[in-house]
């Protein structure tokens, strides 16, 4: 028995609910309502039930024990001129199913009930009892109350006992059926006019809920088309603000401060995009007037350390130093600079490039800079052909070639793959080092990002720059670069387009 609630409730759980707000707030007003009929009806119910049974048992009061008493036990001896209707009972006055029945020491004697056509004299007024309708005879109490009692042949009745003359009990009783007909028929009513009701208003209702709701509509859809918007950089162009209904409304409120938050949007993303700009038009232009000093003090170191006269071993150092700083600065600022392009939404080139070619001299420069490690190429039979810059995809291929060797230790294997697909080809570069720590991994590809030294194992390493222009020289080919690395495996998947446009 404890099981059955909680199978009740997984049942009423599994049951489908309305997701939507419009959909519950008419599916809670159609229950309340459905909840207000079934109470009135039910009491409604109730209460016709209790008044035509207290009209009854008035009846059966009135009616008093008259048919009952005309009723003579079974073996009693009649003097009356009349016996022949006393042995019949007393039908006068009486409504048709009157029942009486005569119990003598707690055995009914006598029972009969009044016939339709109760002026025939014919009729047999008898009523054949079970043995349960006697026991529930005898057991009606002498109490001058009314009572309910079920007769086999009879139906529902009404009856009353009372003490007679003979130190017998009459019982007088009065059919149920018109009482129970009423009540049925009223249910019957009720449940029509209460169905017809809920539908209508259900109907009504859902219309209302539509009506009513519609700016909070408004509202979701101005905010679904804020949530297509790409934010994460650029201008940005919010739609037009929601409609504003009343403002004493909760709807009017939430539309209100939907709108005013949308502009506090708006002018923070235009704050940023400004700021953005400036940055850009910054880097490009420090990127820009660096790149000639760097070349001057790196020309300038060159050309001391070739002057033919002796020059002191911590000055010749401190020249080689100075002319090495100045190469990988100016690498930095060419790569700034590369970036800041890029950010500006410059276009690429796009023409033909054969990425089999470039892969190969790629490999070799990067084994000849590499000596150390151990460099394998997987290429498929035919030259792979892509749309796009040549000079861009050779520096994405040299910056990741560069990053396995400088962040990996001696003896590591670096394997470049490239397979072709039907919507993208594919550039795998997979290495074997202890891989890069997880920490770093979620913003590998941003700027000025470094891994962990003891990756590099005092290599050295560039400015943090190498990946982001990866994914920024990727991305504005239209593909996508992935990192999928743990200890003993490092693997960087670039994506580009099949189909790209030459546009």
């Amino acid at each position: 028995m404890s099981r059955g609630p909680r199978a009740v409730g997984r049942r009423l759980r599994r049951l489908p609910r309305p997701h939507t707000l419009r959909a519950r707030l008419t599916a809670g007003l159609v229950v309340l309502l459905a909840v207000s009929c079934a109470a009135v009806g039910v009491a409604a119910v109730i209460e016709l039930d209790g008044f035509l049974t207290g009209r009854l048992d008035q009846q059966l009061t009135e009616v008093g024990t008259q048919f009952p008493a005309s009723l003579e036990h079974k073996g009693q001896t009649l003097t009356d001129h009349d016996a022949d209707d006393r042995e019949r009972g007393d039908t006068r006055r009486q409504a048709p199913g009157t029942f009486g029945a005569r119990l003598l020491h707690g055995t009914v004697t006598n029972a009969a009930v009044v016939p339709a056509d109760k002026d025939d004299a014919t009729t047999d007024l008898k009523v054949a009892l079970t043995a349960r309708d006697r026991r529930e005879l005898a057991a009606v109490p002498v109490d001058g109350r009314s009572h309910t009692v079920h007769l086999s042949s009879l139906g529902r009745y009404r009856v009353l006992a009372a003490d007679g003359r003979d130190g017998d009990v009459m019982i007088t009783g009065l059919p149920l059926e018109s009482v129970e007909a009423a009540v049925h028929r009223l249910e019957t009513v009720a449940a029509i006019v209460f169905g017809a009701a809920l539908l209508i208003t259900g109907f009504a209702g859902a219309l209302w809920v539509r009506w009513s709701l519609r700016p909070l509509s408004r509202v979701a859809a101005t905010a679904t088309r804020v949530s297509e918007l790409p934010l994460a950089s650029g201008e940005v162009a919010l739609p037009p603000r929601a409609p504003e209904s009343d403002p004493r409304s909760e709807v009017g409120r939430v539309a209100g401060a939907f709108n005013r938050m949308l502009g506090h949007v708006e002018d923070a993303l235009t704050h940023r995009h400004a700021s953005e700009e400036r940055l850009r038009s910054f880097a490009a232009d420090a990127s820009h007037e660096l790149r000639t000093p760097v070349a001057s003090i790196r020309g300038h170191a060159e050309l001391a350390l070739l002057h033919p006269d002796p020059v002191p071993p911590k000055v010749t150092r401190a020249l080689e130093r100075i002319e090495a700083e100045s190469a990988r600065m100016g690498v930095m600022v060419d790569e700034m600079l590369l970036l800041a392009r890029l950010d500006a939404g410059r276009p690429l080139e796009r023409r033909p490039v054969d990425l089999t070619r470039l892969v190969l001299d790629a490999v070799a420069d990067a084994r000849a800079a590499g000596p150390d490690h151990r460099w394998a190429l997987r290429l498929p039979e035919e030259p792979v052909t892509v749309t796009g810059d040549a000079h861009r995809l050779q520096q994405v291929l040299a910056n990741l070639l560069a990053n396995a060797r400088l962040h990996t230790p001696v003896g590591t294997k670096v394997t470049v793959t490239l397979e072709t697909g039907a919507e993208a080809t594919s550039l795998v570069v997979h290495d074997d080092g202890p891989g890069v720590p997880a920490e770093v991994q979620p913003g590998v590809f941003e700027r000025f990002t470094r891994a962990d030294r003891r990756r590099t194992e005092g290599r050295g390493g560039g400015a943090g720059l190498g990946l982001s222009i990866v994914a920024a020289v990727t991305e504005a080919h239209g593909g996508s670069v992935e990192l999928d690395s743990r200890p003993g495996s490092t693997t960087f998947t670039v994506r580009l387009p099949a189909g790209l446009s030459t546009g």
